[in-house]
């Protein structure tokens, strides 16, 4: 292989694969990169066999060819190298690669491409088609709330519902659930459902650019992998088997007290218990007050060797409020939903403390967030 491309490219595309790489792996090849050559261009492939990444870049091709080498050598190699034209040849016996870079020189060892696990390939099947923004935007609110342990590794993932032009996307971890709801751009002919990695989705929300062009994902017939083809990015990842849990029962129907509060207002106070809320078991406890003064929400934490903590915001209160409207949460899991919300206002709902809490945008319809209480001595 004899392959000339530019430095900032070949750097920018190792970046994008190497989310792929595996960190760890009993099969050493997995640390690769796939470097190959197709129709006048240099393809980077990496793949921890639940997610692979493949990329192009323009590069100008003399003779094809393919090898893999450690990824995290070359990259760091690349990134040193200053911003020119980058020249990589292989030799055979052994095999090895070569780069250089004006005076910059370097042989890496390298592995036969055919010891690298195949790309999983996705021909047919339901093309799903959205608004990049809205993707990207569905996936910030929804894949923090997925499972991060795998003690039941269906709540790792991404439950996805398609009917018509319409779509779900929701996850779990037994604490909170986020769900999103929104439109295609295109309707599906079919109703369709299926898990994804809430890590797959995550990786294709930070490849999502700003150039306004559609993402498509084909679900396989089978329902085994989804393929999302974004720009020059294409992320084959493996769907997950399982049933997911029936997430709308666990959306509150009704709601005995309702408060609206600034955002910013609202995530300051929750930081500032937060504090002390480190030593209390990350307690943060929050009651809805409606007096002489107007309504308001109070926060509060303590610790109970350091010292305790409240504030209060003031808000507009719809339904009862008296002693009953308090309930505490982990303060991690309200300041999570409160930073991915960002500016705007918060409607806070409640029935009981031993009640779920439901938090949404008043300014996003479609978006729910159910955290679920901790019980305390009040």
């Amino acid at each position: 292989m004899r392959v000339s491309c530019l430095q900032q490219n070949l750097s920018r595309g190792l970046s994008i694969v190497g989310r792929a790489v595996a960190s760890r792996s009993n099969l050493p090849v997995l640390q690769n990169v796939k470097i190959s050559t197709e129709d006048n261009m240099l393809v980077l492939s990496a793949t921890n066999l639940d997610i692979a990444i493949t990329t192009r870049i323009g590069a100008q091709v003399e003779e094809e060819g393919e090898v893999t080498i450690p990824a995290r050598l070359l990259t760091d190699f690349v990134n040193s190298l200053p911003d020119d034209r980058i020249d990589i040849k292989t030799e055979t016996d052994p095999l090895m690669v070569g780069l250089t870079c004006q005076r910059f020189e370097a042989n890496i060892n390298g592995t036969d491409s055919e010891e690298f696990p195949p790309i999983p390939t996705v021909d047919e099947g339901a093309t799903i088609k959205m608004d990049p923004q809205v993707l990207r935007e569905t996936i910030a609110h929804v894949a923090f709330a997925a499972a991060t342990e795998d003690s039941r590794p269906v709540l790792t993932g991404i439950k996805v519902e398609v009917k018509a032009d319409d779509f779900t996307f929701a996850a779990a971890d037994g604490f909170r659930l986020a769900v999103y709801e929104g439109k295609l751009t295109e309707p599906l002919p079919e109703d369709m459902e299926f898990i994804i990695p809430a890590k797959s989705m995550q990786e294709v929300g930070r490849l999502i650019g700003n150039d306004g062009t559609e993402v498509e994902f084909t679900i396989t017939p089978t329902g085994t992998h989804a393929l999302f083809n974004i720009g020059t990015v294409e992320i084959v990842s493996q769907l997950m088997p399982g049933s997911f849990p029936n997430f709308r029962s666990l959306i509150p129907e009704e709601n005995r007290s309702s408060v609206v509060v600034k955002q910013e207002d609202f995530m300051r106070a929750v930081r500032s218990a937060a504090i002390f809320a480190r030593d209390g078991s990350g307690i943060v406890r929050l009651q809805i007050l409606d007096g002489e003064d107007g309504a308001r929400i109070s926060i509060s934490s303590r610790a109970e060797e350091m010292g305790d903590n409240q504030s209060e915001i003031d808000g507009s209160v719809e339904g009862e409020v008296d002693e009953e409207s308090r309930i505490a949460f982990n303060n991690k899991y309200l300041s999570e939903v409160l930073d991915v919300l960002g500016d705007g206002e918060i409607a806070f709902e409640m029935s009981t403390a031993s009640s779920p809490g439901v938090v949404r945008s008043v300014d996003k319809d479609g978006y729910t967030h159910v955290v679920m209480p901790m019980f305390v001595q009040w």
